[in-house]
């Protein structure tokens, strides 16, 4: 698989893994945010996500771009779920 190299890509693929993510673990990030605990609770799951991240683009765009993955963290993980009462906001 060829590494990816524009950043357009690179925000696809790191809106992906943050889908799956969610997908996979939403009833723990639910518990996560209620308790705010999040981090904590798919800490495993963020860091093998964002390894993969990593490797899916080349060393120059992650060097530039590396904040993408994060970003799509908080786009997909948290924006979703401000209907859940938390002490984060």
């Amino acid at each position: 698989m060829a590494l990816i190299d524009n950043e357009d890509a690179a925000k696809r693929t790191a809106r992906a893994i943050a889908s799956d993510i969610w997908f996979y673990y939403e009833k723990k990030i639910d518990e996560g945010i209620e308790k705010d605990n999040l981090f904590d609770l798919v800490a495993e799951q963020i860091d093998e996500g964002r390894a993969l991240f990593k490797r899916r683009l080349t060393p120059e765009l992650h060097a530039k771009n590396f904040h993408l993955f994060e970003r799509a963290l908080v786009d997909i993980l948290l924006k979703t779920k401000g209907h859940i009462a938390s002490k984060l906001w």
